[in-house]
C-alpha cells in the first residue's frame, strides 16, 4: 500500500518529467482580430494566447508600441511569438526586446525594406497625415474584397473583423507602418509567405523560409491546415 510520502514522490517525478507548456503569443494583423487564428492547430504542448493590441498613440513608432506590448508577455515560462501582417512586424520588434524561443511571421515583413514600393511612395510624398482616418477605413472595407479575393472564403468573418476597427485606429496604425524605422533584424525570423499575397507581394520579401504556392495575405485563415503544418515543423526544430 502506498503511503503519502511515496505518492508525493511519484507526483514530483511525474511533474518533473512532464513537458512544459509553451505559450505561443499570437498578434493579428491590422484589419483582423483573434479569429484570424481560428484555423491553426498546434501540438498539445503549446497553447495559443492572442494579444489584441489597442490603438497606438499618435505618432507612436512600431518599436515603442512593441515595448508597451512586451509588458503582457510572461517571460517566466517558455514562449514563442507568432504574428500575421502588422502583427508580424510587431513580433519582429518584440523579438528585439525579449528572448523568445522562436519568432514566426506570416504574410508580413521582417523590416521596412520588405514592404511594397507603394508604401515607400506614400512615405516619401507625405500626404498620409492629412488623409482622414474615416477615408482610410472606408477604403480598406471597399478594397479588401477586391485586392485579396481569397478572403471571400470567409466573407462574413472578414467583414466582421474589419467592422471592429475605428477611424483613429486605422489612421494611427497606417502611420506606424509607413514610419517603421527597422532596416534589418538581428534575430532569425521564421517567415511564411504566399505567392499570391497582394498586400505585401512576395517579390519584396527577402528569402522567406517557407512559401505557400497560391497563398494569399489571408492564408493563415483560408489555408489554416497548410500553415499549421509549417508552424508545427518549425516548432519541432
Amino acid at each position: 500500500m502506498l503511503n503519502l510520502a511515496t505518492i508525493a514522490g511519484l507526483l514530483i517525478m511525474l511533474n518533473t518529467n512532464a513537458q512544459p507548456i509553451t505559450t505561443v503569443y499570437c498578434l493579428p494583423g491590422q484589419g483582423s482580430d483573434k479569429r484570424i487564428f481560428d484555423q491553426l492547430t498546434l501540438p498539445p504542448s503549446y497553447r495559443i494566447e492572442v494579444i489584441e493590441y489597442g490603438t497606438p498613440g499618435e505618432h507612436q513608432s512600431m518599436a515603442s508600441f512593441a515595448k508597451e506590448l512586451s509588458k503582457q508577455i510572461d517571460i517566466s515560462h517558455p514562449y514563442i511569438f507568432l504574428g500575421h501582417s502588422l502583427g508580424g512586424m510587431l513580433c519582429v520588434e518584440l523579438a528585439e526586446i525579449l528572448q523568445p524561443q522562436k519568432t514566426i511571421i506570416i504574410s508580413s515583413a521582417k523590416n521596412w525594406n520588405e514592404l511594397p514600393y507603394r508604401y515607400k511612395v506614400q512615405r516619401a510624398i507625405g500626404l498620409y497625415p492629412y488623409v482622414p482616418g474615416s477615408v482610410m477605413l472606408a477604403s480598406a472595407k471597399i478594397l479588401q474584397p477586391w485586392v485579396e479575393r481569397d478572403r471571400n472564403k470567409f466573407p462574413e468573418l472578414f467583414t466582421s473583423m474589419l467592422a471592429g476597427k475605428d477611424a483613429i485606429y486605422m489612421k494611427h496604425t497606417i502611420a506606424m507602418i509607413l514610419t517603421w524605422e527597422r532596416l534589418s533584424n538581428s534575430r532569425h525570423i521564421y517567415h511564411i509567405h504566399g505567392t499570391k499575397d497582394h498586400t505585401i507581394p512576395i517579390d519584396a520579401v527577402k528569402s522567406p523560409d517557407y512559401v505557400i504556392e497560391g497563398g494569399s495575405h489571408m492564408m493563415v485563415l483560408t489555408r489554416g491546415q497548410e500553415v499549421s503544418e509549417i508552424i508545427n515543423r518549425i516548432l519541432s526544430q
